[in-house]
């Protein structure tokens, strides 16, 4: 071990001298209180660490001690339900040690060494196996099945193996390899900057379905992919990720509070242990890691929780399950870089960001993906990123929206303006994109319906249309446009206010089936094509707008799943007769 001397000491950056022997990105122990950090920078003998607590009180002269060891998580039962500070220790745990308040310097396991875990293996002695396979399974929550991996790096055959209770740090069985026996666990560790292998990335040609439509329709994204959502304060960030994080077809779901204020991981902590999870009835948390690192926490560990976070959700993605990751928000990471930067001495870039920001930012989007795992027969998983952005002000033109722009596929830029209208969520339909629409269109077809992209299309050019449009009616009014304008105009509304707009706290509207989908836009659309057909017919407008099937059409998006199909027909069936009716007239 390397052990050096404070020379100087600036915030969370902390200089050593002594530390030849250290290597980069070692995790240190800084002081008599222990306080850990990471090594940053390496000069000579001298060493940068970034230390993950708060350094008030700390003096020249005090020792700096390196473990030998990078940054690594603790992977392994027990990290489904967890509430995890930036650098993977339980919050429970020290709450406990340390009466109430987060002191400084506390050692906790991230895993709970005395709790006992009931380990079936699913392969026998004699049986070959390689890193990645899976040599048994423990019932972690009712929910979730997890499954014990071989470590990487490990092949041969199995010597023991024996079913029963154990310890997170028992032997469960040992491997004859060619440099001997070696014993395999159920934990492993992994360090964080270095992503998980696996055998082959996949296409992203399957959609992650949320259950919100102007996700699933308009925007969407593919299973192993990546989005970003920016907006200003109070556009529903936040609120969007709860319900991407509650409905998205995901088996476990990792939250990373980075850096967002208290109050906002306090609603998350209150609200996921209480949320029936509706895909298995049983609360959300019992599938669900949390990662709270607040803003009144030191700002370096910031940096160290996206990458902790991102790490278990490649574990759990290994397994073959399909990780919904929410990052909220990586422009709080990013302030944490630019200070670090900044105290470094480094030459800055736009904005004072570091010049790298771009650079660090694709490294952890892109660990998401859909891949076949390791092993000899390998699992298929997948691992979806959403990264909040806060731009200050709502300006994406700043640097870290636009770094985070090059990189993303999926863009669901939330507007103010339709906040502040009550619009939810408040997802721009004419500044988002998704680029995943081209690939997962042939999913849609098959799976849904052959004509669900050339309905998504229409829906698409009305909107642009009623833009267009809108433009022409402030000037000159309503009165001005043509009959088939207004007809636009009054479509366009309807798709806003009775297909995007979706109620969260509603308990039918606030997931819609992909079935569901299909037949809203269906009924908008044949809405539209009766109604311009009795216009080119002499039909008035007056009469088309105000035909009463208008708020059937509106209200079918309030109908249980169960009903869907009779409603359907039967809205369908009125929209024929009312506008037939209004012809004869």
């Amino acid at each position: 071990m390397s052990k050096g001397t404070i020379r100087k000491i600036s915030g969370p950056l902390v200089i050593a001298e002594g530390m030849r022997d250290a290597n980069m990105y070692d995790v240190v122990r800084v002081s008599d209180q222990h306080l850990i950090g990471e090594i940053i920078e390496m000069h000579g003998d001298r060493a940068s660490v970034q230390v993950y607590e708060e350094t008030s009180g700390l003096g020249t002269g005090e020792t700096v001690e390196s473990t030998g060891m990078p940054m690594s998580v603790e992977l392994g039962p027990g990290l489904i339900g967890s509430i995890y500070d930036g650098i993977q220790r339980p919050l429970d745990d020290i709450m406990k040690i340390s009466g109430g308040n987060l002191a400084r310097g506390v050692e906790v396991p991230a895993l709970k060494r005395d709790r006992v875990w009931n380990f079936q293996p699913t392969v026998k002695a004699g049986d070959k196996i390689e890193g990645g396979d899976v040599i048994g399974t423990v019932q972690e929550t009712d929910v979730v099945l997890h499954k014990i991996m071989v470590p990487f790096g490990i092949s041969g055959t199995i010597g023991e193996i024996t079913a029963g209770s154990f310890h997170i740090t028992d032997t469960v069985c040992t491997v004859i390899t060619d440099k001997g026996e070696t014993p395999v666990g159920l934990m492993q560790k992994w360090p964080v900057r270095r992503g998980r292998p696996y055998a082959k990335k996949l296409s992203p040609d399957k959609p992650l379905i949320t259950g919100q439509r102007v996700v699933d329709c308009l925007f969407p994204i593919a299973k192993g992919g990546v989005a970003a959502i920016p907006g200003p304060f109070g556009s529903g960030k936040t609120v969007t990720q709860h319900q991407l994080a509650k409905w998205a077809e995901a088996d476990i779901v990792v939250y990373i509070g980075c850096g967002e204020r208290g109050n906002e991981m306090t609603d998350v902590l209150n609200e996921f242990p209480e949320l029936i999870d509706p895909h298995t009835g049983k609360s959300l948390m019992e599938r669900t890691v949390l990662i709270a690192n607040t803003s009144d926490m030191p700002v370096a560990a910031r940096e160290a929780s996206i990458y902790t976070g991102i790490t278990i959700a490649e574990y759990f993605r290994d397994m073959g399950y399909s990780v919904a990751l929410m990052a909220d928000s990586t422009s709080r990471w990013a302030e944490a870089l630019r200070e670090m930067s900044g105290r470094l001495e480094e030459m800055p870039g736009e904005e004072g960001y570091p010049a790298y920001l771009g650079s660090r930012l694709a490294q952890f989007y892109e660990r998401a993906g859909r891949v076949l795992s390791l092993g000899r027969t390998g699992r298929e998983g997948a691992l979806s990123v959403i990264g909040a952005v806060s731009p200050p002000g709502g300006d994406i033109s700043e640097p870290v929206s636009q770094a985070t722009l090059r990189i993303v596929k999926v863009f669901w830029g939330l507007d103010a303006g339709l906040a502040y209208k009550r619009h939810f969520p408040a997802i721009n339909w004419l500044t988002s994109y998704s680029l995943y629409t081209d690939l997962l269109a042939d999913w849609y077809k098959e799976n849904v319906d052959p004509d669900w992209m050339t309905l998504r299309g229409r829906l698409m050019s009305l909107l642009q249309d009623e833009a267009e449009l809108e433009e022409i009616v402030k000037l000159v009014g309503m009165d001005a446009l043509s009959a088939g304008d207004r007809l636009k105009m009054e479509t366009a509304r309807s798709i806003r206010e009775d297909f995007l707009h979706q109620l969260a706290f509603h308990e039918v509207d606030t997931y819609t089936s992909l079935q569901k989908q299909l037949y809203m836009m269906k009924l908008i659309l044949a809405y539209y094509d009766t109604a311009k057909e009795m216009l080119e017919n002499g039909g008035s407008i007056e009469k088309i707008v105000a035909l009463p099937v208008r708020e059937k059409i509106g209200r079918f998006k309030y109908t249980p799943e169960s009903d869907i199909d009779g409603q359907y027909n039967a809205v369908l069936d009125q929209i024929y007769s009312e506008v037939h009716s209004a012809r004869e007239e």
